[in-house]
């Protein structure tokens, strides 16, 4: 035995156990903060898209479960809405949703084919004209319309017969005619994007083979059918959940629709919310039988024409009397849809006592220092710029988090049930909308929870942002969908914080797309009809419910004044934003926007 084998082994070296929660708890705290921001805005969701929809139809076959009636379960809203008046609602709604669909698929697919197929003259203008009238309230251009058109009207005034046309104009047909005008854009949208995909070989085909004109123009709609059935389901939805028309139009021409019916079961005494809740589920029906309608056509065949080899289609040059006949179609569509309108809302502005006996019925300035020098026509103004400034910054930022939600790695099962969410918001009516946050804001639970939101602002500019939430969302999806988590990381290498990183390198990029989602929510915010009518609160009126006091009491010099300077305040403020941005925001800012 050697003397290096008998001395004695080193100490093994002692491992001192890190301290019991140590690391684990700092992990645990981290994760508990950056997971509390989400929770915050999961429950804000919940509050504001899920919770008084799920609720208020739910009183439809429960009433009892709410305080609304003596029956656990029971289907008599339903019978309350399919009987009667009710029912009559549902069936005008039904009529004019299917006429507009069809008509507004015709109109819209023949301005898609005119603008991307041919070289006429001014397509920009034709293309910006439909993207304007997307952005005009139904309500609106039904206003410009009967202004000029009723009894000691506009026409009237200035001696134009227009008996024929006033008898058209009140009635289904009048109702259709502007429904079909708001749903071109939505069609033209549709169709175009699938036209965009369609390269021309299929008609040259038809054509090699013998085929005419007539039968290239089947080949292509049989190839368009997906975008036509969009363009269907999209107009049909929207013109049997428009309330615009429906308080307007429609109602002063005692055609009764589907949305109006809703909106009396809620306003008037007694309130009737089962039966409110029922005609929301009719709604939600109609849209539905939309979707399957198109499905079932759609079913079983491909239309994937779209490929590598796929060449572009050229525009075609016109003759001269083929243009010249294309440019005259447009300018009489976008002056029916656009032109008459606005004539009719500026003239009725300028007229003295239009609509009255009393005035002079000659043209002045008057009307508009009425507006700007009376609080009770002013403040409503004032009231919905203010609304609108603070939902368009709320709804931006709560979009952007979907946005980023949506396009993010991690969750996605959460993510799909938000996509879920935003998608059944899209499809339920604004007049759903409001009628639920009365019902489900009005509980005595919540009350009792210490809740009292029921006919406040607050209330109000809720139920603005959850109308808004869906589409800023999706305005912002491309954009943060195109951000790489690598770009937030480099960040954090350089030494920034969340805050700093986010301002630094994803503020940059998103500024355009967070600026247009604002205007968009702006704009559309000023003058909402639907929410607005239900959940102002007392004694201050936004500037659409303004309008339409102002209307009943026969004022109706005031009420288009009122309509011409929210249009103009709502354009000069998004101006503003736009030219601050473009004065104030760095170069590099500006560029990498656009970019984005």
């Amino acid at each position: 035995m050697t003397a290096q084998s008998l001395e004695p082994s080193a100490p093994a070296p002692t491992v001192v156990p890190a301290p019991r929660g140590g690391l684990t708890g700092r992990r645990s705290a981290g994760g508990r903060l950056r997971a509390a921001p989400m929770a915050v805005f999961w429950a804000l969701v919940v509050a504001i898209l899920l919770l008084p929809i799920a609720l208020f139809l739910l009183v439809a076959v429960s009433p009892r479960l709410f305080g609304q009636g003596g029956a656990w379960l029971t289907l008599d809203g339903f019978r309350g809405a399919l009987s009667g008046p009710l029912l009559r609602g549902i069936g005008d709604s039904l009529l004019v949703g299917v006429a507009s669909a069809l008509l507004a698929a015709v109109l819209g697919g023949a301005v898609a084919w005119t603008v991307q197929r041919t070289a006429v003259p001014g397509r920009r203008v034709w293309s910006a004209s439909m993207f304007a009238l997307l952005l005009v309230p139904s309500y609106l251009i039904a206003l410009g319309w009967e202004r000029l058109l009723e009894p000691q009207g506009v026409l009237d005034l200035l001696g134009v017969p227009d008996g024929f046309a006033r008898t058209l104009l009140y009635g289904p047909a009048g109702v259709i005619m502007v429904l079909t005008v708001k749903g071109i854009p939505f069609a033209y949208l549709a169709i175009g994007a699938g036209l965009r995909g369609l390269g021309e070989e299929f008609e040259a085909a038809v054509r090699v083979h013998g085929g005419g004109r007539a039968a290239a123009a089947r080949t292509v709609a049989g190839l368009l059918a997906p975008a036509l059935w969009s363009a269907l389901a999209i107009v049909f939805a929207e013109s049997v959940s428009d309330f615009g028309v429906a308080a307007t139009l429609a109602n002063d021409a005692h055609f009764p629709v589907a949305t109006f019916a809703l909106y009396n079961a809620v306003d008037n005494f007694p309130v009737q919310f089962p039966v409110a809740a029922a005609v929301g589920w009719v709604l939600l029906g109609m849209a539905g039988l939309a979707l399957l309608a198109q499905s079932a056509a759609l079913r079983g065949r491909s239309y994937r024409v779209l490929g590598g080899r796929t060449r572009p289609a050229r525009r075609r040059a016109l003759p001269k009397q083929a243009a010249a006949a294309a440019v005259a179609g447009m300018t009489l569509l976008v002056g029916a849809c656009l032109g008459v309108p606005a004539f009719g809302a500026v003239s009725a502005s300028l007229i003295d006592g239009l609509g009255s006996l009393l005035g002079s019925h000659g043209f002045t300035l008057s009307n508009y220092g009425r507006v700007l020098s009376s609080a009770a026509l002013r403040q409503p103004l004032l009231f919905s710029t203010q609304l609108a400034a603070v939902t368009a910054t709320v709804t931006v930022l709560l979009g952007l988090v979907v946005a980023r939600t949506l396009t993010g790695r991690r969750s996605r099962r959460s993510a799909r049930l938000l996509d879920l969410l935003l998608l059944a918001a899209v499809a339920l009516p604004g007049i759903v909308f409001a009628a639920g946050y009365i019902f489900a804001y009005n509980l005595p639970l919540t009350n009792d929870l210490g809740i009292h939101l029921y006919q406040t602002t607050t209330l109000l500019v809720l139920g603005y942002v959850a109308t808004a939430l869906p589409p800023a969302a999706r305005v912002l999806f491309g954009a943060a969908g195109q951000l790489q988590e690598s770009m937030r990381e480099a960040g954090r290498v350089h030494g920034h914080g969340p805050l700093g990183s986010w301002l630094r390198l994803t503020l940059p990029l998103l500024a355009r797309p967070l600026l247009s989602a604002w205007s968009l929510t702006f704009g559309a915010t000023v003058l909402e009809l639907p929410v607005s009518q239900l959940l102002y609160p007392p004694d201050h009126p936004p500037v659409s419910v303004g309008i339409e006091k102002a209307l009943a009491n026969y004022d109706y010099g005031g009420g288009t004044a009122m309509q011409v300077i929210a249009i103009l305040a709502a354009l000069l403020v998004i101006a503003l934003v736009w030219g601050v941005f473009r004065l104030a925001a760095p170069a590099g800012w500006r560029h990498l926007g656009r970019n984005a």
